[in-house]
């Protein structure tokens, strides 16, 4: 059974995206497509939901994505750098996790554009900080032939 309180808090590796920060970066992006969302949290009109499982899909034009922070927080990270290479921007709300094989192997490595956040965010609208730093990432999108 689904429990809402268990979306906005450290029990869960779901982090709502504060409104403010996708406002501002929407402001800048024009985004088309939210590729980790549910009915209750999508921030575009057009989302995947885990039903849809936006790791199986195609991105394409300009996506959000604000990933689970568990452990498959490198395989969302890989397929937007992945989806990049095909024309697709992705920006990504992510736990600033600097030390990981993720953040290097798709960050790193890839030469993607890092906003640190100053401070740590108010994820779904709580009155505390999240537990941790965060970050922008940006994987503009660019053809590889």
């Amino acid at each position: 059974m689904f429990n809402a309180d268990l979306m906005f808090s450290s029990k869960t590796d779901m982090w709502a995206t504060p409104q403010d920060v996708f406002d501002k970066l929407n402001e800048e992006f024009n985004f088309n497509t939210d590729v980790c969302a549910s009915s209750t949290n999508a921030k575009c009109s057009h989302y995947y939901t885990e039903q849809d499982n936006g790791l199986l899909q195609d991105w394409k034009g300009t996506c959000f994505m604000n990933p689970p922070y568990g452990r498959t927080i490198g395989e969302w990270v890989s397929k937007a750098y992945k989806e990049s290479t095909k024309g697709a921007t992705i920006v990504c709300l992510l736990p600033s996790r600097t030390d990981t094989r993720w953040w290097h192997d798709n960050i790193i490595d890839n030469d993607a554009e890092v906003r640190f956040i100053k401070g740590r965010l108010k994820f779904g609208g709580h009155n505390n900080s999240a537990p941790f730093p965060s970050a922008i990432v940006i994987f503009r999108g660019v053809h590889h032939d």
